[in-house]
């Protein structure tokens, strides 16, 4: 097949057409990474969306989510309302992220190149693919401690076996992480709805109980925790909605990845904190096991192999969004040409990366999960904030496509409004962070160790990009949305070769 030679504006703009002996050559293999989704490619249904999203957040790392809690000594009820409160508020900003990707056609940190700049994007993109490992990191401990607890594996063994599956799930992409996900979705629900039963109905008689009290300070630990669960997902939502029809309604999509995300979490982490206070384990899946058995006979073993699958699975999404991540950042500084070589080759550094890593830590998981998740929120809350309010409030879901693969496009190489927005939230919030163990700020001490740093961070994000931004006026880009648009209109009316 003739292709043009790549250029620095338009090889990112692949795929116009792919005929069946590609697809097969391809092997089931998705042939996207950061490239824009023609209209044409959008083969993705908004009903796939709420499932997909309910597993993400439906195994053991959201049970690990409910004991943190407990570990700082709030009792059950507390943990509860207070990881439903986090879930509910976090989930509203992964949900609305989650529109700009059958809008766009683009994953979501592409995106922000808009509010930071071409090459100013890195910034973003730095904090995203660390976090994004960090899961994948805590995901292989809990996985390969849980595991050494409950049948005696060997942990590096099992940390390899499980990173290699999430990799090759990643691998194989956008398509096949939708399939298993549905599959898996269908054989988790029945499974933890029968032990939930079981748990409701008294058949999993409790060991030990951990009677907790009120905390100011463990309640808003638990809180940040689990809205960091879901306001994690805000930088790679995208990433799984892009497929879908341009016209899919917005507040379908966003209905979709509420209702999924949220159920799922509030109702683990609820049964985390039950877990961590009546059986007395420190481990969410020696737990789950524990409470499964007490139901019945050897059922608890069966749920804990079944939820370690659909972890791995959720490591393969994160897989998949850090090569994203990962290409786009190598992009904003030299652009690549995006093919499938270059994303297996992301994702298996990637995954050697997570590997070495995870190897070297050793502890009690919940202290890595409660630091994960609190340093994570600390470092995105800004840029979702900038985002979200520059999609929503001053571009409105307008943009010009291929001004973001151009450095000296309209929205240039720097954002410098996105930057200084995204550092005055940081730094603003620092005296009120509160990593357990680790560090509490002299605000935060003054509070009585309540974390407030994250809301702080994403208030002071948002007032800030306003403030910068109260001449902006999104006149001066119509022409190049204009034009925007017609070449992309021409280039799918067409069905052209490749635009490389």
């Amino acid at each position: 097949m003739n292709q043009r030679r790549p250029d620095s504006t338009s090889q990112p703009l692949a795929s116009i057409r792919v005929s069946a002996e590609t697809l097969e050559e391809a092997a089931g293999i998705e042939l996207h990474s950061i490239d824009y989704i023609q209209e044409h490619e959008r083969h993705g249904r908004v009903s796939d969306q709420g499932p997909f999203w309910f597993l993400t957040n439906f195994q053991f790392f959201a049970i690990a989510i409910g004991f943190i809690g407990p570990s700082l000594g709030l009792a059950t009820g507390y943990t509860a309302l207070a990881g439903t409160l986090g879930i509910l508020i976090g989930t509203v900003f992964q949900a609305f992220h989650a529109s700009q990707g059958p809008e766009m056609g683009l994953p979501q940190m592409i995106q922000s190149r808009a509010q930071f700049g071409y090459r100013g994007v890195i910034v973003p993109l730095a904090v995203t693919l660390v976090s994004l490992m960090g899961y994948n990191v805590v995901s292989a401990v809990l996985v390969a401690d849980g595991s050494r607890a409950l049948w005696g594996l060997e942990r590096v063994g099992t940390t390899l076996g499980v990173s290699v599956l999430a990799a090759a799930l990643a691998i194989w992409g956008y398509d096949w992480l939708h399939r298993v996900f549905r599959f898996l979705f269908w054989v988790n629900l029945p499974l933890f709805t029968a032990l939930s039963l079981a748990v409701l109905a008294g058949k999993v008689p409790s060991s030990v109980h951990l009677a907790g009290h009120w905390s100011w300070a463990a309640f808003g630990t638990q809180l940040a925790s689990a809205a960091s669960f879901n306001i994690t997902g805000a930088p790679t939502v995208s990433d799984y909605s892009r497929y879908l029809p341009s016209r899919t309604p917005r507040s379908h999509i966003i209905a979709h990845v509420f209702a999924g995300s949220s159920v799922s979490a509030i109702w683990l982490i609820a049964f985390g904190a039950w877990l961590a206070t009546h059986l007395g384990s420190r481990d969410a899946l020696l737990a789950l096991q524990q409470a499964g058995n007490l139901a019945w006979p050897a059922f608890g073993s069966f749920l804990a192999a079944i939820s370690i699958v659909a972890l791995v699975a959720g490591m393969g999404t994160t897989a998949y969004s850090a090569m994203l991540v990962l290409v786009s950042a190598v992009d904003s500084l030299r652009p690549v040409r995006p093919t499938r070589t270059l994303r297996v080759v992301a994702i298996v550094a990637l995954m050697i990366a997570w590997i070495v890593v995870a190897l070297s830590l050793s502890g009690n998981a919940v202290t890595y999960v409660n630091g994960m998740l609190v340093m994570m929120l600390y470092f995105l809350m800004p840029w979702t904030a900038v985002n979200l309010i520059d999609y929503f409030c001053l571009r409105r879901g307008r943009y010009s496509i291929l001004d973001l693969f151009r450095a000296r496009g309209i929205y240039g190489a720097w954002g410098v409004r996105g930057l200084i927005a995204y550092a005055a939230g940081f730094i603003v919030s620092i005296p009120f962070f509160v990593v357990p163990s680790v560090y509490t700020g002299v605000l935060a001490a003054r509070l009585g160790g309540v974390d407030l740093g994250w809301l702080v961070s994403g208030a002071t994000a948002a007032a800030t990009y306003l403030f910068l931004s109260r001449n902006f006026s999104t006149t001066t880009e119509e022409t190049a949305i204009a034009a925007s648009a017609r070449v992309l209109y021409a280039t799918l009316a067409a069905r052209e070769e490749p635009l490389q």
